[in-house]
């Protein structure tokens, strides 16, 4: 069984779960705004995937400013790693927000009893959805520079500090494979 890694190496394996769920949620509001019998059902399904994604994005932030710390950097790294910090860290806030917003127009009706009149949630949903697709084409942006930084420049996250197996299968303090010149 693999070792788990450190706080460090756990961004690659934490970042999926927020986009996957911020990704989603969208589908739940409008289930909502065509199942009228199940709207609140949908509406709160909704709410979960979005808490639960927005609050798993600070953990992304957070293991990714620990992988960052130990990149090995040029230029054009540093430029595209500074890029992706400050995208994700404004997506963490977008969606926060994007988030409270959605909870105040599911929870206030519930908690006051009383039903928005149809155009008012209607109008309200559509403003909501039309702000939830430009944070999804944030979302996007911070994980396009992502992965320009694994798949361009070739960044990889330490997943285990090397130990004794990972000398004896031929891997540096980097976590990558040890190459000799002439296997190159």
């Amino acid at each position: 069984m693999p070792p788990i890694p450190g706080w460090s190496g756990l961004h690659p394996l934490i970042i999926h779960f927020p986009i996957a769920l911020l990704f989603v949620a969208p589908l739940f509001v409008v289930a909502a705004a065509f199942w009228r019998r199940h709207r609140e059902s949908w509406s709160l399904g909704a709410l979960a995937l979005m808490a639960i994604g927005t609050f798993s994005l600070f953990f992304a932030v957070a293991t990714g400013e620990a992988a960052g710390q130990l990149v090995e950097r040029t230029p054009q790294i540093t430029a595209s790693l500074e890029r992706h910090e400050s995208l994700a860290e404004t997506g963490r806030v977008v969606f926060s927000l994007l988030t409270l917003a959605f909870a105040t127009l599911v929870l206030v009706p519930m908690v006051l009893k009383r039903e928005p009149a149809s155009w008012v949630r209607q109008t309200a949903t559509v403003v909501f959805l039309l702000a939830y697709a430009g944070g999804i084409g944030h979302l996007t942006r911070v994980a396009h520079e992502g992965g320009r930084l694994v798949h361009e420049f070739g960044v990889r996250s330490m997943v285990a500090s090397p130990g004794p197996e990972a000398a004896a299968l031929g891997a540096d303090t980097t976590g990558r494979e040890s190459r000799d010149d002439d296997d190159r």
